[in-house]
């Protein structure tokens, strides 16, 4: 297992230090500058667009950021940079220009987020533009069909699992991904503790970053029971002090 104590040093921003899509939208070049700014690490999302580049953006849908319809996977590079988010002066980046902003500063998390039968290239994608990065970055993802081809497509690239849930069935599906070369685990804070992270965390001594945390329950849940935490709406280290 690599060494990732770069990926639990800081709290991570998750898509960005926004400010919950007033002014600074998330997974925006705005709110990855102003991480960069107060020394967080980032999370952000990455989607393959119609022409087989990486584009940082959570949705598969166009229309909650930039009020256009459509989806993701029908727009071109380009096409999704000429997109304003959220009526602002910020559009869609594409990974390349994410990784030209940050230049190493903080760490990356970049979670991969598959769309079945459009998503053919992205583990690809993304490990060949982190193979020349200078500077601590990971890859994660929800979807198994993506995390199964990260040895073989993303080999030396630290790799984890998104997950989330409290049932028997869940846990035993998180567990049929361990076998694929993963160095992380990113789990739902509500759904902490539970069996499957104790087992992570204490039998194969791999970190675990929480996510989505918003108040003091999840930050005290995420001490208790993890590494790190990828936090929004609020500033951890004003609270730490």
């Amino acid at each position: 297992m690599s060494d990732l104590d770069w990926l639990t040093r800081r709290p991570i921003a998750h898509r960005g230090y926004h400010d919950l899509n007033k002014a600074r939208w998330e997974n925006t070049l705005s709110a990855f500058a102003a991480a960069v700014d107060r020394g967080f690490a980032i999370e952000c999302d990455v989607h393959l667009s119609s022409d087989g580049i990486p584009v940082v953006f959570h949705d598969g849908e166009l229309h909650r950021l930039t009020g256009t319809p459509g989806f993701i996977w029908q727009r071109t590079a380009a096409e999704m940079g000429a997109l304003r988010i959220g009526r602002t002066q910020d559009h869609a980046p594409t990974l390349r220009e994410l990784l030209d902003l940050v230049a190493g500063r903080v760490p990356l998390v970049i979670e991969l987020k598959g769309i079945p039968g459009k998503d053919e290239g992205l583990v690809a994608a993304v490990a060949e533009q982190l193979r020349s990065y200078r500077g601590p970055a990971a890859i994660m993802s929800f979807d198994h069909w993506l995390i199964r081809a990260f040895p073989a497509q993303a080999a030396g690239i630290p790799a984890g699992l998104t997950a989330w849930g409290d049932k028997q069935h869940e846990f035993e599906a998180h567990f049929s991904m361990l076998g694929h070369g993963l160095s992380f685990v990113s789990y739902g804070v509500a759904h902490l503790p539970n069996p499957f992270i104790s087992f992570v965390r204490t039998r194969l001594a791999m970190p675990v970053i929480t996510w989505t945390v918003r108040d003091q329950a999840a930050v005290d849940r995420t001490v208790a029971h993890a590494d790190q935490m990828t936090f929004e709406g609020f500033d951890p280290d004003a609270r730490a002090a």
